[in-house]
């Protein structure tokens, strides 16, 4: 498999300028791509998500917080900048988003796909097929645009059925917590517009030739990853079952934004163990350097092993 990182320095309302630059600091669009046979693979920034530290890393203790931050080269004290990276698989006549990030309407900092899109040639007409990881605002909002339409107009939309449900339930915003009725309210809207053109299936379902839904609940209770090829040519797409380096070294711990801490990291600690094992590229969503690179074991823990 290669892997080339591009840098996108400069954009005018004409043109758009590309410089390969694989060690510079990232300004502007970055495009990492991954290329395995006939498959192309892009992680394509959507912008960021900011956390303040005590809610991004609320769920480790805090006389350990420190200490495993440092570790990882994490300042303790600062702003979290979780970076959202959606991936796009080329293949064949298929031009496949894996999400579409987060539209307008959620975050300052993030909605930026269409825009990155372009800075590789894609347009949203040219998208064939969409599927989602979870319901998430930052997965899920951008799929409509400034007028409530598709804006994948050609797309064949595909979720889990688990997860469709779980969002299109009235009563989730009843259940789902004051601080999450936001997100509810925004899927809801969302999926009410594109509900009937929503495919739905179920864990293990090849969503499309050659790839495969993986269920990795907890999250969200439907979430799902998905296998894009085999371990050596090929990757996967992880969604946010492991949302930042912590997790790797402590997967029994789990994150402020997962729904069921607990089932959360029974599946981080068994889909990590899994990807060490098999080998998998993994794209991870909110990972560092495009989200791409390999889980290696240390110990009982993980390690984030970035190839970009």
């Amino acid at each position: 498999m290669q892997i080339a990182r591009r840098v996108f320095l400069t954009r005018t309302a004409a043109a758009l300028s590309a410089v390969v630059l694989p060690f510079a600091p990232l300004r502007g669009w970055a495009v990492t791509t991954l290329t395995a046979g006939a498959l192309r693979i892009d992680s394509v920034s959507d912008g960021h998500i900011e956390f303040p530290p005590d809610f991004a890393f609320a769920m480790i203790p805090e006389d350990q917080r420190s200490d495993l931050l440092r570790s990882l080269d994490i300042d303790p004290e600062a702003v979290v900048k979780s970076p959202l990276n959606v991936t796009l698989l080329r293949h064949g006549d298929r031009v496949v988003l894996f999400d579409v990030g987060s539209g307008p309407d959620f975050v300052p900092t993030a909605g930026r796909l269409v825009e990155a899109l372009s800075t590789i040639d894609v347009s949203p007409e040219d998208v064939t097929d969409v599927i989602f990881t979870h319901g998430h605002p930052d997965h899920l909002w951008g799929v409509l645009d400034d007028f409530d339409e598709p804006l994948f107009p050609n797309a064949a939309l595909k979720m889990g059925q688990v997860e469709f449900n779980y969002w299109t339930d009235p009563a989730t915003i009843d259940t789902i917590g004051e601080e999450r009725q936001s997100f509810a309210a925004g899927a809801m809207r969302r999926l009410t517009v594109i509900g009937d053109l929503v495919e739905r299936f179920d864990d293990g379902a090849e969503v499309l030739p050659g790839i495969r839904a993986v269920a990795t609940p907890g999250h969200t209770p439907g979430h799902m990853s998905f296998e894009i090829g085999t371990p050596d040519q090929g990757a996967f797409v992880t969604g946010d079952f492991v949302t930042s380096l912590a997790g790797f070294v402590r997967p029994d711990l789990g994150t402020a934004t997962d729904h069921d801490l607990a089932l959360a990291a029974q599946t981080r600690q068994a889909m990590l163990a899994r990807l060490a094992d098999e080998g998998w590229m993994i794209l991870g969503y909110h990972l560092p350097h495009g989200g791409i690179g390999r889980v290696r074991r240390e110990g009982e823990a993980f390690t984030f092993e970035s190839e970009a």
